[in-house]
This record gives structure tokens, sequence and C-alpha cells, in this order.
């Protein structure tokens, strides 16, 4: 470890990721980003479900899935097979010599293993055992769908997001691919460093349990807290107390912003030079604007129309109503904020060429930069971890891949 990284947040933290797909990869990511050793967890063979999952980067002898370079960066992968038991023996070795452990397996598959938390517990009492299932699997919380398999759209319909997004008069829709994933993964590596803190103060690990379906729900916590207080429920498409709220044309593209007041409502009626809607009944408060979009429609996206997107932009902004473009991919590559951010950041990968990577979201005044490291090779760092952290000597690590229970490069 160099001394920069040494001195990130995590610096010294070994995470064991027993992990497939988007969400425990994105928490792990987050843990490695952070300074934290993630040692990955892979099939021989075959590894992550994601490695072959197009769209690919491609060279004349090597690929590689551009969704698993994005979440796997900064890590080791070892491959074991931990259907042996010589591979659930070294599997057991790895986690005596970890802090983490993050998991987001079928549920009961590592507990059929003799590899659930209660197992490894009693082997380090120090563990950290984060788990990232689709509704839960905390022992004194159980529910009737524990056991179901679950993807992120199952958890945004179930979570009522599907319910809120799109046309009142179309069917359901998703939102951002893999956005419960994403934000599962970042709850677990805040119940993470939580459990943590706890662990200076009482020496112990702990079980972390982050739920896609629970997380979800506390995403959509204004459908809960609504239907609580005034017993009625959201409604997808138009908001019936609000208006303008959304995405609006100019000449050259699409800006989004919301009026969510009457004091928001006058700026943008100086900015339309209108200000005669400021106290017509028909445009007064926001129930009265929702309800009369028959009037205000062909007034506010006629001006909008005759503008270019920076320039709506910048003449809401100038008057205090917040607004922004509604950006494509390229916007976002030449998005000088960004820039100035280093929100984007590049990563080498040998043959393949130099890419873009979004950074996890958190800075930090005190810690180095995110170190840009590729993703790995599957089994690329099995012979580093097997020797250097366990001790194996290269003829044992030799016999362990010839007998199928590791993978190396």
């Amino acid at each position: 470890m160099s001394g920069d990284e040494s001195r990130r947040p995590l610096g010294g933290i070994r995470v064991i990721g027993l992990e497939q797909y988007v969400s425990a990869p994105y928490c792990t990511l987050a843990l490695a980003d952070a300074g934290a050793e993630v040692i990955k967890i892979e099939r021989p063979g075959t590894g992550d479900p994601r490695r072959q999952i197009p769209p690919f980067a491609e060279a004349a002898a090597r690929r590689m899935g551009v969704g698993f370079m994005s979440y796997n960066r900064n890590k080791k992968s070892v491959a074991l097979d931990l259907k042996t038991e010589t591979g659930r023996s070294i599997y057991r070795e790895l986690v005596g010599n970890a802090d983490i452990v993050v998991e987001n397996l079928r549920p009961g598959s590592v507990d059929r293993l003799g590899l659930g938390y209660d197992a490894l517990s009693e082997l380090n009492p120090r563990l950290i055992y984060a788990v990232i299932s689709g509704f839960g699997r905390l022992p004194d919380r159980e529910g009737p769908f524990d056991e179901r398999p679950s993807f992120d759209i199952v958890a945004e319909a179930m979570g009522g997001i599907m319910h809120v997004v799109g046309f009142e008069d179309k069917p359901p829709s998703p939102t951002v691919y893999g956005m419960p994933d994403i934000f599962s993964g970042l709850a677990a590596a805040y119940g993470v460093a939580l459990a943590l803190i706890a662990r200076a103060t009482t020496g112990r690990g702990q079980f972390v349990d982050s739920a896609m379906y629970d997380n979800m729900i506390s995403l959509n916590e204004g459908m809960v807290a609504l239907r609580s207080v005034t017993g009625r429920s959201p409604e997808r498409g138009r908001p019936r107390a609000l208006y303008p709220r959304g995405a609006f044309a100019t000449r050259d593209g699409f800006i989004a912003f919301t009026i969510p007041d009457e004091t928001m409502w006058r700026r943008a009626c100086d900015v339309m030079g209108r200000p005669d809607l400021i106290d017509d009944e028909r445009s007064r408060t926001g129930p009265a604007r929702a309800a009369n979009r028959a009037f205000l429609d062909p007034i506010v996206e006629s001006f909008f129309a005759e503008l270019t997107r920076d320039e709506a932009v910048e003449r809401l902004v100038a008057a205090g109503v917040p607004a922004g473009p509604i950006q494509t991919a390229d916007d976002l590559f030449a998005c000088p904020q960004l820039a100035a951010r280093g929100t984007l950041m590049s990563i080498e990968y040998p043959d393949l060429g130099e890419f873009q990577f979004a950074r996890t979201p958190l800075q930090m005044s005190d810690a180095p930069d995110i170190t840009g490291r590729p993703a790995p090779e599957l089994g690329q760092h099995t012979h580093e971890v097997l020797s250097g952290l366990l001790g194996y000597e290269s003829t044992r690590i030799s016999e362990l891949a010839a007998a199928g229970v590791i993978g190396t490069t």
C-alpha cells in the first residue's frame, strides 16, 4: 500500500467481497475508493457474471464487460471454488485475516456452505459481515419474502417508485438501470462505516443488513408520509399541487426546473416578462397553476422555445430559480463543473486503452484523491494473496491450481 493510500479513511482495513453483479460490488468499490484493501472472490473459469455481460471493451485477445470495469476498480481478484472443502477452508483463512465481508449471494447459499455470519463470526469475532439482499436477512427481522431473489426492477416496483414514474396514461416506468443496486451498495457501505465505529468501542463486529426493498422505501419516504398524514397516495404524471415542474423544450434541447412556492413563481414571472401572472387567480398558487395548465402551458412553453438551452438556464439562475440543462453523455464529458471536481476519473487498461469512469460520490478535505487501478483479470491476484497473506508456498499454490480449487492468470 502506498503512503497516499494508507492516509485514506479506510487505509489498513481488509475487505472480502463474496459478490456479483452490482450491489455488493458497488459497496466494496466505495470501500476500495476509501482506501480499503478489497479481495474479490470469484468462481474459477467464469468469475463475476458481469464480466460476460455486454457491452465490452475489446482488443485482439482480451475483452472485459464495461459494467464489470465500472464497479470493480481498485480490487484484487482471487479465483476460488467454494464448492470444494479445500476452497471453503481457504476462504475461512482469508476471512480470519479480514475486517469485513460484503456478500450478496442468493439467500441461504452461504449458510448451506457453512460460510454464513454465525460460523464466520465464531472464527473472527471482530468480523463485520454486510449482506445486500432483496428483502433482508437479519435473523430477528424475518419476513415472508426473505428467501426471494431480487433484481433492481423488482425493488423499484415493490418500493412504490415505479408507481410514480412515467405518464399517467402509460404503464409504470423504471428509473435508471441499477439504481436500487447502487443505492443499496452505498447504504451497506454506510452501515459498514457505522459498524467500524462501533467496533472501535466494543471490540466486536456485527451483522449489517441492507435490503433493497427497505432501501427503496427510504428513498420513497415521501409516499409513506403523504399516505400516513393525508390519506392520499402520489400518482405518476403531472403534479397536482405544483406548476411549472419538469422538462421544457428550448431551441436546442431541454431544461428542467421546478417552482415549489410563490416566491419562485414571482421570479419566474419576472424572467418571462409576465408580472400579470403573479396575482392572477388562475396562477397565483401552485394548485391553481396545476389546475389551469391549459391556460399556462402555451405561455411558459412558447417563452422557453425561443431561447437556447444555455440562455434559458442562465436567465432562470440569474433570477434565483434553480435550473439545469437535461444533459446527454456528450454533455457530461464536456462539463467544466465535472472536470473541476474530478468526478470522471481516467483509468488505463493495458491493451484496451484509457477510459473514464464516475468516481464514488464523496470528497474529503484530508484524504488523497482516489487511486485509479483497473478492474482485475479473473484470478489476477490469487497467487499474491495466498502467498503474501496466507503464507502458502508456490508448490502448494500450483497443486491447488492443478486441482481446480483456485484459478490464476
